[in-house]
């Protein structure tokens, strides 16, 4: 009832955001005919990258993006097939892919199915190979704890190499677990609560999050996220990595 007078979750500041399911806005977007798109982070934002859910009736099929855009696709309900020349891979939820910049591709949904994909400008690194082809699922990844009283652990989705110009991770909190400190750093974050919910400290403000919400954390912004509740938390987040900072 209370959102009829306007209020919401959502909050936009210069160095971060918090984008809560009650104010999604569905638009059409070139390339994903017939699907439902939720662009929750985009440059108009401030951001160096975009992320949006798709959520795609059955037997839709997406297209690649723009020349020189990578696109990470992580499946969060129903099932998708991804085609790259004559390879077929097959997506249930939690499995995801990482599509190098210029590699034809398309996702086609073998049933109603519903996505989150990140896409950003690939960064080459001279003397580098171009990157490849990564497709896994979450829990095939190793799990690394992150903290000395064993709450966090995180799950590596893209291989640390030095072809790779970004990192997706899984983050997993015990209940109680944190952050180790309080992050703050020149790269930026695109974050999605997959389960559970907590506090996020982002600048100077400490917002309640929960499965569902997306945040935006942009470069030198303080953040720090504690679990609460009763059942594990977990997020997907991705951040620009591997690069020097000074353009050229």
């Amino acid at each position: 009832m209370r959102r009829q007078f306007g209020e919401t979750r959502s909050v936009i500041e210069r160095r971060h955001a918090l984008i809560s399911p009650d104010s999604h806005e569905v638009t059409p977007m070139p390339g994903w005919p017939g699907a439902r798109i939720v662009v929750v982070i985009s440059p108009q934002m401030g951001a160096q990258f975009s992320q949006f859910f798709a959520g795609m009736p059955e037997g839709a099929v997406a297209r690649a993006p723009a020349q020189g855009m990578e696109r990470f696709v992580f499946v969060l309900e129903g099932a998708v097939s991804l085609s790259v020349g004559e390879e077929v891979h097959q997506l249930e939820p939690e499995a995801f892919a990482l599509i190098p910049a210029g590699m034809a591709h398309e996702i086609k949904a073998e049933t109603a199915a519903r996505l989150v994909v990140l896409e950003k400008v690939f960064v080459p690194l001279a003397g580098a190979a171009h990157p490849e082809l990564v497709v896994g699922t979450v829990d095939a990844q190793p799990k690394r704890a992150m903290s000395e009283d064993g709450l966090l652990g995180v799950r590596k989705l893209i291989p640390v190499d030095e072809r790779f110009d970004c990192e997706v991770n899984v983050m997993e909190f015990q209940p109680g677990g944190s952050l180790p400190y309080v992050e703050t750093h020149f790269v930026e974050h695109g974050l999605l609560m997959l389960a559970g919910g907590g506090v996020y400290r982002l600048d100077d403000a400490w917002y309640p999050v929960a499965e569902g919400d997306v945040i935006w954390m942009g470069p030198y912004c303080p953040q720090w996220f504690g679990a609460l509740g009763a059942t594990p938390s977990r997020y997907l987040i991705y951040k620009n990595w591997n690069r020097d900072p000074l353009p050229g």
